[in-house]
């Protein structure tokens, strides 16, 4: 893919995800994508369609729906609430010479709709802030980063209603969160007409329990047949990245 020059500010660098030819502005103080947003993607069935519309909500600075290039078809709208998150998102699609397919709104992703027609999505991807707020919470005091994380503007409620109201019928939509609390994730995605098709658990080590889902939903799709698809584990026991992660890190010419 040719990349373009883009302007980075002070505390910003360029990383790539070589499996996919993307490159992404991050910045520590602000924004970097983690290894979850690699696993979302991933987790997501491919469709070349040119006329699918995707949405990302919480887009961050635009990396799910950026790794998704080459295996999604049609049109990516990347909704992120905080201006300097968005502004790296924009100059990130820039960087990748995908400003034909790609376009950014800096907005909160309750006012979703004042910019985007309900049931008109055939996807709709969200790597959510994990962390409810309460009393207890230790929220980082870096305020980008304590929203990216933490339920301060929006909650799992608000992303299962806007992903439900943005997909058509049968259109899937793609989530990443936290185990700790799937009960309450698949109650509140079912209360939205949501139903959860496909989930994969992922481990961090062989003997340490789950820290990441990814769930696959279907609106307004037929109740059951849901698949607990084979977990996947991220490191072996010295902490090394195995096989199958580093593939998605670094593609087959790792």
């Amino acid at each position: 893919m040719e990349k373009h020059a883009v302007k980075l500010k002070d505390d910003e660098r360029i990383d790539q995800l070589y499996s996919q030819d993307v490159q992404i502005i991050q910045s520590p103080s602000c924004f970097a994508f983690s290894l979850d947003a690699v696993l979302l993607a991933d987790f997501v069935r491919p469709n070349y369609r040119e006329k699918l519309q995707i949405v990302d909500l919480c887009a961050g600075n635009g990396a799910v729906g950026l790794f998704l290039h080459n295996k999604l078809g049609g049109h990516f709208t990347e909704v992120e609430l905080q201006e300097r998150i968005a502004d790296m998102a924009q100059r990130t699609i820039e960087l990748n010479d995908l400003t034909d397919r790609y376009r950014v709104l800096n907005i909160d992703i309750a006012d979703v709709f004042d910019h985007i027609k309900k049931d008109s999505a055939d996807v709709v991807l969200c790597n959510p802030p994990y962390f409810p707020v309460t009393e207890k919470s230790q929220k980082n005091p870096n305020q980008h980063l304590a929203i990216a994380r933490h339920e301060i503007r929006t909650n799992i409620e608000m992303v299962a209603e806007q992903m439900s109201g943005l997909l058509k019928m049968n259109g899937h939509g793609y989530l990443v969160h936290r185990p700790d609390r799937v009960s309450e994730i698949l109650s509140t995605l079912e209360n939205h007409r949501l139903v959860p098709k496909r989930i994969r658990f992922i481990y961090p080590k062989p003997d340490r329990d789950a820290n990441i889902m990814l769930i696959e939903v279907i609106k307004d799709g037929k109740p059951g047949g849901q698949k607990i698809v084979p977990s996947l584990i991220v490191n072996d026991d010295q902490g090394n990245y195995l096989p199958e992660v580093r593939k998605l890190l670094y593609g087959d010419g790792e």
